[in-house]
């Protein structure tokens, strides 16, 4: 929100949104959000699979 309202950044707020959404949908859950079903990870392992998911479509998109 603070990339989009804030900063006026609306492409880098939609590249993370698009990443957060991959990691959901690969089932990685941090504890809070988790539920049977899913893989429950650490914050660290989900800023990572994050950062990955956007360097990811970055790479692909170039």
């Amino acid at each position: 929100m603070m990339l989009r309202y804030s900063l006026n950044q609306p492409a880098a707020a939609d590249r993370i949104e698009s990443a957060v959404k991959d990691v959901l949908s690969q089932g990685l859950r941090t504890a809070d959000i988790y539920s049977e079903g899913t893989r429950k990870v650490g914050t660290r392992e989900m800023g990572d699979a994050v950062v990955a998911a956007i360097t990811k479509k970055t790479i692909t998109k170039s």
